[in-house]
């Protein structure tokens, strides 16, 4: 059968996509019932046939069950033929016995919605994941078994794990989804990243790995498991490697299996605190044909779409909005020019996989940092070449087989029949699109705030009293971030300070993640941690009077930690409790009385739902005191573009929309920039109806909420950046089954901008033609710039769903011999909608 395969020279492949739609719609041959899923040291092997594996991670519970479908569509654009998720042992299982497979976490919906978008599944059931999840995936009330000691040779651990292990191998049994009953997992994970507690003489890690890989192995699935991050791994199980360069870094010691990538790390998750986690598309890209120059066959990204940590999922610390920066962002747009780049690296790996996955393998050293990596099939004339340059900063020709190549510094060129450069990791010609927030009407429109403040606890009210703070994580048992703490103490004139502009200091030391303190119901501030830093103080003056004395705080955790030998010893919670300041001296609480009661209120009466909210009393709203639920009523916005509130009027808490917890917020949490770590929280538009959505916010510090907005997302921004002195030679292909053809050629370089579907350019923001600077988003003029060049732009682009600009100097009227050009165009436009038109 005849197919038009189409190839960019030095990636120019998304000219190419637009001339052949179909190009990038890969097919693949799904699995039939008693598909045998093997391997060998290349690859593995579907029913004995060698094949290439472009895989992106999508967790399941971090989107609505709508999204899916979109999410695997975009996916599959994106050349991917497999998704691969891990398995939440505490979201499944959050009492012993007592299983969840509804909504989100419907596990075996997702797996069958993979098969019907024809591409394979990788499952990787752990238990123990940790993804920057709760606890790793572990459920708290393993920590409650005695003698138990996470991940090791420990027989209570070991017999809960193989339970939990069995349950869900038997479970996709029944639902025929393993590729050996016609399913599409192909791939099972047992253990993650052992390597990392392993070292840990307690574990005894070589036997607790020998009994998980025998345990995994009598499953009989049909399929190979694979342990990740490791260089070997026992009997028939493939390791695998996780990082970011696994063609430089790793070593696969088990010479007979084939070499696979369980995560390239797509961009860093993100901490509150943390700066913005960037990797390029460019750095990705690299990392993947290195790896494949090398013999791998199977690359996961890690995420190919984070999306968000709904409700209290996250890990300690961890931002709700997950992996943002993977080539499908949180809200399931494209992000460019990640997408489209690596888009077209597996597109043009996958029309030459013959030669790739059978040819004779050689390795050739053409000079310091330069390599060719050969796979060549004589008979049938079949040639592929991975062609390095591996040094940093420094651009390079090499001759190849005759042929004079030029090779940025670090990229890899793709040469077919080892002659033609058909890609190169370094030359994006994928338009870059910027996300820009529109407020909604809806945010202004009945705007009004109602309150319920939550008592503020005092030592008489509770029923859980000790002589010191008791542990948290005990106290909450993970059902809840809150923990109160109480304490009354009795002060006499004598005590208090004489001077009135002298106040006593309030000091407490706590493990746990943020406080907030009231001293006699009086609100007195708040005090954080960090991930980087255990423990923390908190330090404020308080006014205290002669009598009792109530001191009342409420400590916080943002998640569980997700790694570490030390798991299930984490504790949480005070340490220390002092008044500094009094005339007597320091008054030491710590052995003081305390009186203790997990969880809020609000949450004990669920009065973010439609049923809880009318069991207390609301009241018009003041931001005067911490501790404090709001409530409001909104209407949907219009269209379709993804929900976002902004929170940048807030401190710290929870959000709800009709009963769904969204997620933990933070914006008081800066960046060393002074930038709220997130400050836009996803509200999927499954939560919503189109009226009268009740939105519903805990918000521990002093928050306005007055200032939430309601947003739209969009990518209606986007831009080209190229250069004239790097021509494109644009190059279409005709396929006859391994038989490659030249039957069209083009030398120039063009810079191509799309709008999203149903959408024209309706603005050029920007155009420059000499040597412009900054990313898409923040364009600058340089000394080179032409004036011409907006006008230029305007003419070609604008009303169009579409424009293509040639990049050469002339129809700019640049100066081509301006002593610091780059030659370069960059443009930025935006699309929007087109009005209608009026009636006559």
């Amino acid at each position: 059968m005849t197919a038009v395969r189409a190839a960019a020279v030095l990636a120019a492949a998304a000219a190419l996509a637009l001339l052949l739609p179909g190009w990038a719609a890969a097919e693949w041959s799904l699995t039939k019932k008693g598909t045998v899923v093997t391997y060998d040291e290349r690859s593995l092997l579907i029913d004995g046939k060698r094949d290439l594996f472009f895989s992106g991670a999508i967790h399941y519970p971090r989107s609505p069950p709508e999204m899916w479908p979109t999410l695997m569509r975009l996916a599959k654009e994106g050349g991917l033929n497999t998704i691969e998720t891990y398995v939440f042992w505490n979201a499944h299982e959050p009492e012993p016995g007592k299983f969840n497979f509804e909504g989100r976490l419907d596990l075996i919906k997702f797996i069958k919605l993979i098969q019907e978008h024809d591409m394979y599944a990788v499952v990787r059931i752990g238990p123990f994941i940790q993804a920057e999840w709760n606890h790793g995936a572990l459920p708290y009330w393993l920590r409650e078994i005695d003698r138990i000691i996470f991940r090791a040779n420990n027989d209570p651990f070991k017999k809960e794990m193989e339970k939990f292990v069995r349950f869900i191998v038997q479970k996709l049994k029944d639902a025929e989804l393993f590729a050996s009953q016609g399913g599409p997992i192909i791939l099972s994970q047992i253990e993650n990243e052992y390597g990392n507690i392993k070292k840990d003489h307690v574990v005894e890690g070589d036997k607790y790995l020998e009994w998980a890989a025998q345990m995994a192995l009598s499953t009989q699935t049909g399929v190979p498991w694979v342990m990740c991050k490791q260089s070997s791994a026992p009997g028939e199980v493939i390791p695998t490697c996780n990082g970011r360069h696994c063609g430089d870094t790793w070593t696969l010691r088990d010479t007979n299996k084939p070499r696979l990538w369980t995560e390239n790390w797509t961009a860093q998750f993100r901490a509150y605190g943390d700066q913005v986690a960037m990797r390029s598309a460019e750095d990705i890209a690299y990392s993947v044909l290195r790896f494949f120059a090398k013999g791998g066959s199977l690359v996961n990204y890690y995420m190919y779409h984070g999306g968000t940590n709904f409700g209290r999922t996250g890990a300690s610390y961890v931002l709700t909005g997950y992996y943002d920066e993977a080539p499908i962002d949180e809200y399931g747009l494209y992000k460019e020019p990640k997408f489209g780049h690596l888009r077209d690296l597996h597109n043009v790996i996958r029309s030459y996989q013959k030669a790739f996955l059978w040819g004779k393998q050689s390795f050739e050293k053409l000079g310091h940092g330069y390599e060719a990596h050969n796979f060549e099939l004589p008979e049938e004339k079949l040639c592929l070449c991975f062609l390095s340059n591996n040094n940093t900063g420094e651009d390079g020709t090499v001759i190849f087989r005759g042929e004079k190549h030029y090779i940025p510094s670090r990229s890899v060129s793709i040469l077919a029949g080892c002659k033609e450069v058909v890609y190169n990791t370094k030359r994006v010609f994928v338009q870059h699109s910027e996300r820009s927030f529109h407020t909604a009407e809806v945010t202004s429109k009945n705007n009004l705030w109602e309150m319920y403040r939550e008592t503020i606890l005092k030592y008489r009210d509770t029923k859980v009293r000790t002589q010191e703070p008791l542990e948290q994580y005990n106290q909450t048992k993970d059902a809840s971030d809150y923990l109160w703490y109480t304490t009354s103490f009795r002060l006499e004139a004598d005590d208090l300070p004489f001077r009135g502009d002298i106040r006593p200091v309030l000091q407490v030391k706590s493990t746990a993640h943020s406080m907030i303190g009231f001293a006699n119901d009086a609100f007195v501030g708040t005090a954080r941690g960090s991930k980087q830093v255990k423990g923390f103080m908190f330090e404020k003056p308080i006014d205290l009077k002669v009598g009792v004395n109530q001191l009342t705080m409420l400590s916080s955790t943002m998640g569980m930690k997700d790694s570490g030998g030390e798991l299930a010893e984490v504790k949480g919670g005070i340490q220390e409790c002092r008044i500094q300041g009094l005339n007597t001296g320091t008054l030491d609480l710590q052995v003081n009385g305390w009186g203790h009661k997990a969880a809020l209120d609000g949450e004990d009466k669920e009065i973010y739902t439609k049923k809880g909210v009318d069991k207390v009393q609301w009241k018009p709203a003041q931001g005067d005191r911490g501790a404090t639920w709001y409530k409001r009523y909104f209407d949907e916005p219009d269209g379709h573009d993804p929900v976002v509130l902004d929170m940048s009027s807030m401190g710290k808490g929870m959000i709800f929309v009709n009963g769904e917890a969204v997620g933990r917020y933070w914006t008081s949490y800066r960046t060393l920039a002074g930038n709220p770590s997130q400050a836009q929280y996803h509200i999927p538009r499954p939560f919503l109806k189109s009226k009268d959505n009740l939105l519903v916010v805990f918000e521990e510090e002093l928050g306005k909420p007055e200032g939430i907005l309601i947003q739209t997302v969009t990518r209606d921004d986007i831009c080209v950046l190229l250069s004239e002195h790097n021509p494109a030679q644009i190059k279409t292909w005709l396929t006859e089954g391994d038989q490659i053809k030249l039957i069209a050629e083009d030398h120039s370089t063009k810079g191509i901008l799309t709008c999203p579907p149903k959408k024209i350019i309706q603005e050029v923001v920007f155009a420059s033609f000499g040597n412009p600077e900054g990313p898409c988003g923040n364009f600058t003029l340089g000394t080179c710039h032409t004036p011409n060049a907006k006008q230029v732009v305007e003419k070609e682009c604008l009303g169009k769903p579409a424009c293509v600009l040639p990049v050469v100097h002339t129809l700019y009227g640049a100066d081509i011999n301006c002593p610091t050009t780059t030659a370069t165009l960059a443009v930025q436009v935006r699309c929007t909608k087109p009005e209608k038109s009026a009636s006559k």
